[in-house]
């Protein structure tokens, strides 16, 4: 989806001699997705990107599956989740299948490696704190509501502000996250009918060449794992590179939320798309005007889906129990909607504060084991017009 982009210096024609200053070759590197089909950039490095000092142990990472015994909707509640660790290795998985795996993390700590995603994209949403996000094709400044879209292959470091408390929730997947279809014309640009625009896309503005000799540890996430390697000189070591294919940043309050004289389905909400998936940005907008609208969301049947939702702030009318910070599980094969009296409450409201990322996917997912901990227990009961008897209130954590 980026358009192209050049930073640094670059030869004339690809694949020619291009020397630095006191006459040495540089090395030339195609950064390219789905073999030589899909979008690349060529990148102008210092050293060989090949070169590695040591090959450590690889560190295998599993994902452990939680099955509960019933098929039910779930609330994780995920306000008290703990900080700790790095923004890579603090994540912990929450809900997993083959084409998508979603994670959390409060980071407390800066990175002291730097990271590469071998096995896929990432879209990192975050929902609190600020930093940079560095990366061999230059710095990205991030804060509060940004998409990070980070393409597979990417040497990467985040680095939170340290006053600036971290929470971010973490798609990862094996395809390629990329902007719909749907708004894009045949020439690359993006549509009049798209809820945002190139300009809303921020690239890296200038390039962070370091040309340094040293000890640099780099973690390649491989073979369903770690592996890390020892170079002896900064990773950062590109001079100049172009292309399509590099990260980019995407504010959710930039997207531009339509509305209908009746409810507008999920679809209008589409802001991302992955091999089986979507995400969904839900923004504050106006309601339907219809004056026998009723603007809350329908019951519906996820015939063909899982629907995912993350409260990221505001009212959210259509459900009770829920702060920010939550998850919401709507699995495969059971309808869901408003809880009762919701729909009736909801008659006659003109706007909606609140602001939720929706990740729907096509095919099953799976419970993380470390998820088991936020499930509050009782979200399978809340359509019930009173309290299940006996039942124990909803806490943040069991």
């Amino acid at each position: 989806m980026p358009m192209y982009h050049q930073l640094g210096d670059v030869p004339a024609k690809r694949h020619i001699a291009f020397r630095s200053p006191g006459g040495e070759l540089y090395t030339e590197e195609v950064f390219g997705q789905e073999g030589f089909d899909g979008a690349e950039s060529i990148l102008y490095h210092i050293h060989s990107p090949c070169r590695i000092a040591e090959a450590l142990p690889h560190e295998p990472l599993e994902l452990v599956e939680w099955l509960p015994d019933e098929h039910a909707h779930r609330h994780f509640a995920l306000k008290d989740f703990p900080e700790g660790g790095d923004p890579v290795q603090g994540r912990q998985p929450m809900l997993f299948n083959d084409d998508v795996v979603m994670w959390y993390a409060r980071p407390d700590r800066a990175m002291d490696c730097y990271y590469r995603n071998g096995e896929g994209d990432e879209l990192i949403f975050i929902h609190e704190g600020s930093g940079i996000l560095r990366t061999m094709f230059g710095p990205l400044a991030y804060g509060p509501g940004d998409y990070l879209v980070i393409p597979r292959g990417t040497i990467y470091q985040l680095v939170p502000d340290s006053d600036a408390p971290q929470r971010h929730l973490v798609i990862e997947t094996p395809g390629h996250i990329r902007v719909p279809k749907d708004y894009i014309n045949g020439m690359g640009q993006l549509l009049e009918h798209a809820p945002f625009y190139h300009r809303d896309i921020r690239r890296p503005g200038e390039l962070e060449t370091i040309d340094e000799r040293g000890d640099f540890l780099l973690r390649v996430k491989v073979r369903r794992g770690f592996q890390p390697y020892r170079l002896d000189y900064h990773p950062f070591d590109v001079v100049g590179w172009d292309g399509y294919c590099y990260p980019w940043a995407f504010n959710i309050d930039d997207f531009e939320p339509k509305a209908g004289r009746l409810h507008q389905p999920p679809p209008s909400h589409l802001n991302f798309r992955g091999p089986n998936f979507v995400v969904c940005s839900f923004m504050p907008r106006m309601l339907d005007w219809d004056e026998r609208a009723i603007p809350i969301p329908y019951h519906h049947s996820n015939l063909d889906s899982d629907e995912v939702l993350y409260y990221v702030n505001g009212d959210f009318s259509s459900r009770r129990g829920i702060d920010y910070a939550s998850v919401t599980l709507h699995p495969t094969g059971l309808p869901h909607g408003p809880q009762p009296g919701l729909a009736e409450k909801s008659i006659g409201m003109k706007s909606t504060s609140e602001a939720a990322v929706m990740v729907d996917t096509f095919r099953p997912l799976r419970i993380a084991r470390p998820a088991e901990r936020w499930d509050d227990g009782e979200y399978r009961y809340s359509w019930m017009h009173e309290a299940r008897p006996g039942a124990e209130p909803a806490t943040a954590a069991r």
